[in-house]
Formats: structure tokens, C-alpha cells, sequence
């Protein structure tokens, strides 16, 4: 179940803050509407990263509708005579 504080509970903030855990942050209201969230530093760090990687992800899927892409059989080719070269 969502945590859901007015902003007024800031007042004694450790009381709020002791509410927030690992996968259960808090959003706090300011005149009835959600206005911020407090959470667990490691929910933050892992929503930051996954921002990233879907951004990277799009990134990718916009580059190979752009330039083209290469099907496995075209890689393995060319690593396969990228290392025999190198033999």
C-alpha cells in the first residue's frame, strides 16, 4: 500500500524518514496534491541506472533504423576473418 504523508509531517522528519525502507518510499502532499517522494538510496541508484540503459537501449534501436543493422551470420564472418588474420 502506497505511504502517503502530507508535507506538514516534515516537522518531525525522522518520524517520516523511519517510514522510508527499500521498495517503499514515501510521497509527501502539499495542499492535497503529490508533490515529492523520499526513498531508499539503493531504489534510487537502480531507477537512475535503468533510466540509463533504456536510454543506451533506444539509443541503439535509433542508430540501427537509422544506419542499418547486421544479421549474426554477417558478425560471426566478420570476426571469424578478423581472427584469422591474426593466426
Amino acid at each position: 500500500m502506497p505511504n502517503i504523508r502530507p508535507i506538514s509531517d516534515l516537522r518531525s522528519y525522522t518520524a517520516v524518514l523511519d517510514e522510508v525502507a527499500q521498495g517503499s518510499p514515501v510521497s509527501l502532499t502539499k495542499n492535497g496534491r503529490g508533490r515529492y517522494v523520499i526513498q531508499d538510496i539503493s531504489d534510487y541508484e537502480r531507477n537512475e541506472a535503468e533510466k540509463t540503459l533504456l536510454a543506451q537501449l533506444d539509443y541503439g534501436k535509433r542508430a540501427a533504423d537509422e544506419r542499418g543493422s547486421l544479421t549474426t551470420e554477417q558478425v560471426k564472418g566478420i570476426f571469424e576473418g578478423h581472427f584469422a588474420q591474426e593466426a
